[in-house]
């Protein structure tokens, strides 16, 4: 099975171990929750998708490598108990708590959440000390004396032996107590992926054109030349930096990721060309419905590699574009609602310096939150940036009232509301002129490709990125609709919109 596939069947693991019946006791006692074994080559996500499953669950998450452990700390450390049985006394042998153990413990205390997901990476890489306990927490969810809290579902992986030599193979006694789940490198899983997290273009559009170069483990003369999506993504997320910071991209960079000469060569010398076609072709003229002569002939007469590339750049612009909107209508999402607490708190008639303080307990309570998420490994990067940028407004009214000098809470509250609703209304015309861009993109495929093909990657990447889809449902695009329905994606499109809540206008607004 692929990634996705694999996060489907563990979301729904969980999710039956985690139902509850109406005496508030789970319907499987953990004793019969049998863990999950992801079992899968190295790089394909499968440490990414149970942080994915963790935040779409809203529940904790405490992630250890078994690689990292030896008995003592996976069980706890030794230390004499005096005890005495009738009238003989004893010096007895016991364990401190797990590290294990005490995480969850420490996760739960500091986030609230009672349930969450327990994984152990590499968990058929253990020392030979540490062997034999395995046995027993796969079925009793224990290290030596300490259970697994209840709420907290076990979720393994590893790598296949051929990939590692530090594997043991589980005996069929052993596998008999787990759910197994083998995966495979699947390129057009990884690749919507990568288009979700936008991914380096450069990255994209390679590999759309050597889709074979996605995954590679390959004995040599010089021992293992290997590429993985792990590699693709970190050398992803290297290209934006190098080019942020001026520095120069070289093959010597890229045999960093890209354990592979070959590809590693090839990479390096689609990325020249790629720089190239992102300067010859102007992309924000396109987007702005005004394209050279010149760069209409260029795309006409691009060959295929060329035409993939340039659609990677449109897609690349528009679709950061839309991000920014979408981000910002999160950022006044959230905003909104703390303000309308604000107005609450404001109701009587406060003086300055009240409305300064209730200002910043509410930007610590959601700096409180911001950490608590974080602890449980429940935050997403797009949400931290939400909090981020929402504590620093709520400060920056607080300072504005100070510097204003206002009178009561009701002229603090006027001031924050006009300060909001011009924030309102600047990403409303941001959404417009964004718009007006998507269009003009479709103008431009639709006048200069005669052929379908790059329609459809067009409307295909819009529609698997949930940014786009979003944005296209909250505001339209009568071409998108068009396209998406001529090539049979409408239901599928349709499916991704229907999850998405619109920013209705009357929402920010405070009656």
């Amino acid at each position: 099975m692929n990634i996705n596939e694999a996060k489907d069947q563990i979301k729904k693991a969980v999710s039956i171990y985690l139902k509850k019946d109406e005496y508030g006791i789970y319907r499987i006692p953990q004793e019969r929750q049998r863990p999950v074994f992801l079992l899968g080559a190295p790089g394909i996500g499968k440490t990414a998708i149970i942080e994915q499953i963790a935040k779409e669950l809203d529940i904790a998450l405490v992630s250890y490598s078994m690689t990292h452990h030896t008995r003592q700390s996976a069980l706890g450390l030794p230390i004499i108990k005096h005890k005495k049985y009738g009238d003989v006394e004893f010096d007895v042998s016991e364990y401190t708590m797990s590290e294990i153990i005490a995480s969850i413990y420490e996760t739960m205390e500091k986030t609230k959440k009672t349930e969450g997901i327990l994984f152990l990476d590499e968990i058929n890489c253990v020392s030979e000390t540490l062997a034999p306990s395995m046995l027993l927490f796969l079925q009793y969810k224990m290290f030596g004396k300490h259970k697994v809290p209840e709420g907290w579902i076990v979720v393994t992986a590893g790598n296949p032996p051929q990939f590692n030599r530090s594997v043991r193979e589980f005996d069929i006694v052993t596998m008999d107590r787990l759910k197994v789940l083998e995966v495979d490198a699947d390129y057009e899983t990884w690749r919507a992926y990568a288009v979700n997290n936008s991914f380096h273009t450069a990255v994209i559009t390679y590999l759309d054109i050597k889709t074979k170069d996605f995954y590679s483990i390959e004995n040599t003369v010089d021992g293992k030349s290997y590429v993985t999506a792990r590699g693709w993504e970190n050398l992803s997320e290297t290209l934006f930096l190098y080019e942020e910071m001026l520095y120069k991209v070289d093959e010597t960079l890229v045999a960093q990721y890209l354990r592979n000469q070959r590809i590693a060569r090839d990479f390096s010398a689609y990325y020249d060309l790629f720089i190239k076609y992102k300067q010859d072709y102007k992309v924000s003229a396109i987007l702005t419905g005004k394209p050279e002569r010149e760069i209409i002939k260029m795309a006409k007469e691009a060959g295929f590699d060329e035409r993939l590339s340039l659609m990677g750049l449109l897609l690349e612009a528009i679709q950061n574009n839309i991000h920014e909107c979408v981000a910002k209508e999160d950022e006044l999402k959230l905003l909104h609602k703390h303000l309308k607490h604000v107005k609450e708190l404001f109701s009587g008639s406060l003086s300055m310096e009240n409305c300064v303080e209730l200002l910043e307990h509410e930007a610590m309570l959601l700096t409180n939150e911001m950490n608590e998420k974080d602890i449980a490994n429940s935050l997403s990067t797009a949400d931290e940036h939400s909090y981020i940028a929402v504590i620093r407004s709520i400060r920056d009214f607080a300072n504005r009232i100070k510097l204003q000098r206002v009178v009561d809470s009701n002229a603090a509250f006027d001031l924050i509301k006009s300060i909001f609703d011009a924030d309102v209304a600047k990403m409303r015309e941001n959404n417009r002129q964004t718009s007006l861009k998507l269009s003009n993109l479709f103008d431009f495929v639709e006048n200069v490709f005669k052929e379908e093909s790059e329609m459809l990657i067009l409307v295909t990447d819009l529609t698997i990125n949930k940014d786009t889809a979003r944005f296209i449902s909250a505001n339209g695009c009568d071409k998108y609709f068009k396209y998406n329905k001529k090539f049979q994606l409408y239901e599928r499109g349709n499916k991704i919109l229907e999850d998405i809540k619109n920013l209705e206008a009357d929402e920010l607004t405070f009656n």
